[in-house]
């Protein structure tokens, strides 16, 4: 009677463990790492915003080899502590093995060590300094890399503008700004431009004036300004009021300026990953379940959002499982059209692919926007 008893019981309990173990094979979990809050929250909700409606689509659609998708997200405030935090509790306590994350690349390096030991698949929507991807395999972006926006800025300054004598402004301290004016320099020299003013500043300056009198001085004809919005508006305010009137250039860091900038932009150009006005179908269609489920027009970063889920998505449909082994072998081969271009992976698993140049420019009803200039290929 006992044997019998411990045999029911032993058989319930393998039954239970079954149960569980399909229910948690119900669904994909991926994990997301975003700053949702503090200086830089415009860039993470608008990829969240973007990863949301993927989500909400490919589930609409029945899922990924008929499984749903979640989506476990954290917030990093753009804060490197914070963003390991965030990936220990999503990696241990939540059990991901895929993480879509963060947006800058000081909050993404913070983890990529980690998520390659861990055998996690990462993919950074937006985190463009060029050896994101360095710490192995499991590491893959959505966008381009710094070098190739750097390239694009120096290019379009020479060919598109012009431009002959180029001043630069940069945060000294921030990798992001640092990598767009080592490669902007090089290019412009490089097509015959001249660099005739270099200034730095401090991350968290709010005061530029002292670079600009100089710069001023060097008389040049294009100032590249590589970083955020936030501070791009500032300094430009402080440019436009000492009279430097020439036109200003830089990187996707811009995008956000047209809802917190003024006429001191205008005469802007930056080089972004895709252009809400563009004609291709794939990003018609994207903008137009954008603006329907926000009431607005989606960014760049909500656009590589969307992009490193349907990616995602892809490879997993590929491999046939969500295992991150087989989930990273899978995206190493993937090639197709998504709303950011054409893309597919080079060896170092950045992606391959078009980069656009937008103008900031004032509508009849005086609002900024941006809208598509020209098109820089790889």
């Amino acid at each position: 009677m006992k044997k019998f008893a411990f045999a029911v019981l032993a058989a319930a309990s393998l039954f239970a463990l079954a149960s569980c173990g399909k229910k948690e094979s119900d669904s994909i979990t991926i994990g997301g790492i975003f700053p949702l809050s503090g200086n830089v929250s415009v860039y993470g909700v608008e990829c969240k915003n973007g990863i949301d409606l993927a989500i909400e689509e490919i589930n609409a659609a029945g899922g990924i080899n008929g499984k749903k998708v979640v989506l476990v997200s954290e917030d990093d405030e753009g804060n490197p502590d914070k963003t390991v935090n965030a990936f220990q509790k999503l990696t241990t306590k939540d059990g991901v093995k895929i993480v879509i994350g963060s947006l800058t690349s000081g909050c993404t390096k913070a983890v990529t060590s980690r998520a390659q030991a861990q055998k996690i698949v990462q993919v950074a929507p937006a985190a463009t300094a060029p050896d994101i991807t360095a710490a192995g395999d499991y590491i893959f972006r959505a966008c381009f890399i710094d070098p190739f926006q750097g390239t694009v800025g120096g290019k379009f300054a020479i060919e598109n503008l012009g431009s002959k004598k180029a001043a630069i402004l940069y945060d000294i301290g921030n990798d992001y700004s640092v990598g767009l004016t080592e490669n902007f320099e090089k290019t412009f020299v490089a097509l015959g431009g001249s660099i005739v003013a270099k200034e730095s500043y401090a991350t968290n300056d709010k005061d530029f004036n002292a670079q600009l009198t100089k710069i001023k001085n060097s008389n040049p004809d294009v100032l590249y300004l590589p970083d955020y919005y936030n501070v791009v508006s500032l300094i430009a305010k402080q440019a436009r009021a000492q009279g430097i009137d020439v036109a200003l250039v830089g990187a996707d860091g811009w995008d956000g300026l047209t809802s917190n900038a003024g006429d001191e932009v205008l005469n802007g150009f930056y080089s972004n990953h895709y252009a809400v006005d563009s004609t291709s179908p794939a990003v018609q269609k994207y903008v137009a379940a954008f603006r329907a489920k926000y009431n607005k027009d989606p960014n760049a970063f909500a656009a590589l959002g969307y992009d490193s889920v349907y990616m995602l998505k892809d490879a997993i449909t590929k491999a046939g499982s969500a295992d991150s082994t087989a989930v990273k072998e899978a995206l190493k081969a993937i090639q197709g059209e998504y709303v950011t271009g054409n893309l597919s992976f080079d060896a170092k698993r950045n992606p391959i692919k078009a980069a656009v140049m937008l103008e900031l420019v004032k509508g009849g009803d005086g609002k900024l926007s941006a809208v598509y200039k020209t098109t820089v290929q790889p």
